[in-house]
C-alpha cells in the first residue's frame, strides 16, 4: 500500500527527533545540572526555603519592567501547561510508569540549572532609557562568552522564535485546549462543520479555536505587562485548584500508594518487569522522561531567563532563586502528582486512550466525586494552564525575535503567532507532540553549552552573595 505524503513527512518527524533526543542531549542536560549542583553546593536543597520565601517579596528599588513575584508567574505561565496535564500522561504510556522517576531526576537537577539562568539571564541583561529589559541566553551567551560566539546566540534566538511559533508555544497548547474540550462537550463528535479546503471538524473544536484566539489576541496586544498581570491572577489560583484535586486523589487511594512508588522505581531501571514487555529498555523510559519533564519545566531549555531578565531586581543571584521555584512548583509538585495518579489508577494501561484522555480516566477513576465533575475540573485546569502558557510563549518567541532584528517585525510575527494557535486543533496530536520535541531539544543545546562555559561564573556569583549575605537563613 503506497504511503500519503503526510505518513512520510510524519515519519521523518519522528526520526528527526528521536536523532535530536537521543542519548547525547539527555546526558548534556542531565551533566548539565549535576555540574551546576556541584558548583552551587546543591543550593535547591540547602536554599530552597530561602527561595520560596523571596518568591513572594518583590524587591521594591530594582531595575526592571515587571516585579520579581510577576517574572515568576509570566515563567510559570509558560511551564505550567499541557506539560502538566498531557506531558506526564504522554511520557507514562510511552516509556511506562519508569519515566516518571526520570522526570523527577532530571527536575531536582534542573532545579540549579534554572537557578544558574535566571542568576545569569539578570546579570547581562540590557536595560534601555525607557527601562526595557531584554536578556535571555542570547545576552549571557554573546557577552559572558564573547562576540566570538554571537553566532551561538543568534542561534538560540532563531530556535526560539520557531519553538514559539511551531511547537510549545501554540500548537500543542492549543491542541490541548481543544481535545479537552471535545472530550467534555462532545465525545463521539457528533456536531460537525465542513471547513472549505481544510475538511471536516467537530463543532467543538472550531469554537475553541475561536475564542482561545480572540482571547489571545486581546491579551497580547498588551505587551509583557499584560502579560505578567493576566498571569499572576490565573496561574497561581488555577495551580492551587489542581494541586487540591490531585491530593485529594493520591489520599483516597493511599493505600495504594506504596506499590505505585515501587512500580515508578522499578520501572525506571527495568520497564519491561513491569510493562510486560510493552516498553523496550531503561533508554526509553529515561528518554521519555527527562524530555517530558523538560519540555515542561523547560529547564536547560533557555525560555525562563527571557522572564526573568524582566524582573526588578539588583541582585542576580535572588532572582536565579526565584527562578528555581519554578521547576520545583512545576516538575516536583505537580507532575508528580499527575504522575502518580496515572499510575495509581492504572490509566496508563488502558488500551485506546491517549493525551489528555489519560488524566481524564485517572480523576474520573480515583476521585470520590461524579465522574463529569472531575473531567469538567480537569478540563478548566488545563483550559487555563495551556491558555497561560500561549502568552508566556508569545513574550518568550518576541524577545528572540527582537534580538535578532532589533525590534523590527513584531507586529507581523505576534499576528502569525495569533495564526498558529487558530490552526493548532486541526493538527494530529502525534505530530503536534513530537515537533515541540524536536524545537526544545534545538533550543537546549546552545543554551547548554554557555551554561557549561559560564558555570564559573554562577559558581563565584554565588559564593560572594552568601558570604557578603551570611545572616540569610531559610
Amino acid at each position: 500500500m503506497e504511503q500519503s505524503i503526510w505518513q512520510i513527512v510524519d515519519k521523518l518527524i519522528v526520526k528527526l527527533d528521536d536523532l535530536i533526543w537521543g542519548v547525547p542531549l539527555m546526558v548534556l542536560i542531565l551533566l548539565g545540572g549535576i555540574l551546576l549542583t556541584v558548583r552551587t553546593r546543591g543550593l535547591q536543597v540547602s536554599r530552597l526555603g530561602l527561595a520560596l520565601k523571596w518568591m513572594f517579596k518583590n524587591e521594591e528599588d530594582g531595575e526592571g519592567e515587571i516585579s520579581s513575584f510577576g517574572a515568576l508567574c509570566t515563567a510559570l505561565s509558560a511551564t505550567i501547561g499541557t506539560g502538566n496535564i498531557v506531558g506526564v500522561a504522554t511520557a507514562v504510556c510511552a516509556g511506562g510508569p519508569g519515566a516518571l522517576f526520570w522526570m523527577i531526576v532530571a527536575a531536582f537537577f534542573g532545579m540549579a540549572t534554572k537557578y544558574s539562568e535566571g542568576l545569569l539571564a539578570v546579570k547581562y541583561r540590557v536595560i534601555d532609557k525607557n527601562n526595557h529589559s531584554l536578556g535571555g541566553p542570547f545576552y549571557y551567551i554573546e557577552k559572558g562568552m564573547g562576540k566570538n560566539f554571537k553566532w551561538l546566540a543568534k542561534l538560540f534566538a532563531i530556535f526560539g522564535v520557531l519553538a514559539g511559533l511551531m511547537g510549545i508555544g501554540t500548537i500543542t497548547q492549543i491542541n490541548g485546549i481543544s481535545t479537552a474540550a471535545q472530550s467534555f462537550f462532545d465525545p463521539n463528535s457528533t456536531m460537525m462543520i465542513n471547513i472549505p479546503l481544510i475538511g471536516a471538524y467537530p463543532v467543538v473544536t472550531v469554537l475553541v479555536a475561536v475564542v482561545v484566539t480572540l482571547f489571545v489576541a486581546l491579551v497580547l496586544i498588551g505587551g509583557v505587562k499584560r502579560i505578567a498581570s493576566v498571569s499572576q491572577i490565573v496561574v497561581p489560583f488555577m495551580a492551587v485548584i489542581y494541586f487540591i484535586f490531585a491530593l485529594i486523589l493520591i489520599i483516597c487511594n493511599i493505600t495504594q500508594v506504596p506499590a505505585a512508588i515501587v512500580t515508578i522505581v522499578k520501572g525506571a531501571f527495568n520497564p519491561q518487569a513491569v510493562t510486560g514487555g510493552v516498553v523496550g529498555s531503561m533508554i526509553v523510559a529515561m528518554q521519555k522522561g527527562v524530555a517530558r519533564g523538560i519540555f515542561s519545566n523547560e529547564a536547560g531549555l533557555g525560555s525562563a531567563p527571557i522572564a526573568a531578565a524582566a524582573a526588578q531586581t539588583k541582585e542576580p543571584v535572588r532572582q536565579g532563586l526565584v527562578s528555581m521555584t519554578g521547576t520545583f512548583i512545576d516538575t516536583i509538585v505537580i507532575c508528580s502528582m499527575t504522575g502518580l495518579a496515572v499510575v495509581l489508577t492504572g490509566a496508563w494501561q488502558v488500551e485506546g486512550i491517549e493525551g489528555v484522555a489519560v488524566t481524564s480516566y485517572a480523576f474520573q477513576n480515583g476521585l470520590p466525586i461524579p465522574p463529569t465533575v472531575s473531567a469538567f475540573v480537569l478540563m478548566i485546569c488545563l483550559v487555563f494552564f495551556a491558555f497561560t502558557t500561549i502568552l508566556g510563549w508569545d513574550y518568550y518567541s518576541e524577545r528572540c525575535l527582537e534580538y535578532l532584528t532589533g525590534g523590527k517585525g513584531l507586529k507581523v510575527y505576534r499576528w502569525l503567532y495569533i495564526l498558529a494557535v487558530f490552526a493548532g486543533p486541526f493538527i494530529t496530536v502525534s505530530a503536534v507532540w513530537t515537533i515541540a520535541d524536536i524545537m526544545n531539544g534545538l533550543m537546549a543545546f546552545p543554551n547548554m553549552i554557555a551554561l557549561f562555559a559560564l558555570n564559573g561564573v554562577v559558581a563565584k556569583e554565588t559564593k560572594d552573595f552568601f558570604d557578603k549575605k551570611k545572616h540569610l537563613t531559610d
